[in-house]
């Protein structure tokens, strides 16, 4: 499960760490990232490295309205090849969901405690994403994309069973690239994978998704 991520590193970062070559839309960072806010994605298209902006929760092309968006904001990888609204984005409209951490509830006696999980290293964590495109009833071309989980790692697993796939950069082309690499290729990268990757718990100021502050990450006291 994935229902909660950041992004607040700074627009020339981001281009510069992840090589990007077209970027033409605005970006305000963000510490409080939910289900059905447009975010970052990164795509591979006429040999570009492109972000656009996209709606978190996937409108597959043939919806006939938006209310697939806020129950399609995560795919288990083990039905990608299986569920109508994957199987054929995953030959051909892989992404990137950009984040340099993301937010998840671990169940407990007393509630659910927040924790942030990020790379220790403080670059970004590149999340593994199919997108599509619809057309709304205004004929305008609407963005939308999925991250997709995966059974959680052994470290993660006390936290939450589910844990977005981590796409590690030196493989990020094999995932991007779908004319290139194949579907076969690309399925091999959905394991679980906490390289580099920490957590600690933080305080429920989270919880309300119009909290939107540096706030957010300060360690539970």
């Amino acid at each position: 499960m994935c229902g909660r991520k950041t992004l607040t590193k700074g627009k020339i970062e981001i281009i510069e760490e992840l090589s990007v070559d077209d970027w033409d839309e605005e970006f305000v960072p963000s510490y409080n990232i939910a289900p059905t806010q447009m975010a970052p994605v990164l795509t591979w298209r006429n040999h570009h490295r492109v972000v656009k902006s996209m709606k978190w929760g996937l409108i597959p092309s043939w919806s006939k309205d938006m209310s697939f968006a806020s129950k399609m904001i995560n795919a288990r990888s083990e039905t990608l090849t299986i569920k109508p609204a994957f199987r054929n984005l995953i030959s051909r409209q892989r992404g990137i969901a950009i984040t340099d951490g993301y937010y998840e509830w671990q169940k407990t006696p007393s509630g659910n405690i927040p924790y942030y999980i990020h790379r220790s290293d403080g670059k970004l964590l590149l999340l593994a994403a199919l997108w599509d495109t619809w057309v709304t009833p205004e004929k305008v071309l609407m963005f939308s994309y999925t991250i997709i989980t995966n059974q959680a790692s052994l470290a993660l697993k006390t936290i939450h069973d589910r844990m977005p796939v981590v796409i590690n950069p030196d493989e990020m082309m094999i995932w991007l690239n779908a004319e290139q690499n194949s579907q076969v290729l690309a399925l091999r990268l959905l394991q679980a994978n906490d390289t580099g990757i920490t957590s600690y718990p933080v305080s429920s100021f989270v919880n309300n998704v119009r909290n939107n502050s540096p706030e957010c990450l300060n360690p539970l006291k």
